[in-house]
């Protein structure tokens, strides 16, 4: 099973246990189900400063993808780190499950374009 280490610093709620089921089910449909995942919550202008400082660009978004193993061979007996995604619950609100999919396609090596959102229209 893949594992979810959830930090919210957003101050905001969300359905965790939608989000863990939306995440698993996109990793699923992606041929992962075993490794380990972070979902951090925050907010504005904690995501502003993130996308400032990673991608150059100063303006607050939905969510980032950080990943690390990605569909990468791992040595056998360690978990796959598939990363960390942020997601600003401010900005996303209830709409909140696409830029969730988008940044998980993110972690296992998708980027913009045709196939990505051939993805994203299967697990909408």
């Amino acid at each position: 099973m893949v594992e979810i280490e959830v930090e919210n610093r957003s101050g905001a709620q969300l359905d965790l246990d939608a989000a863990a089921e939306v995440i698993r089910a996109v990793l699923g449909e992606e041929g992962i189900d075993e490794g380990e995942l972070g979902l951090q919550l925050v907010g504005a202008e904690e995501i502003r400063a993130l996308k400032h400082e990673h991608l150059g660009i100063d303006e607050e978004t939905d969510a980032l993808a950080f990943p690390i193993d990605g569909r990468d061979p791992v040595p056998p007996g360690l978990p796959r780190q598939l990363g960390d995604v942020v997601l600003c619950p401010q900005v996303v609100g209830d709409a909140w499950r696409a830029p969730l999919v988008h940044a998980v396609l993110h972690l296992v090596g998708y980027d913009h374009g045709a196939e990505m959102e051939a993805r994203e229209q299967a697990h909408a």
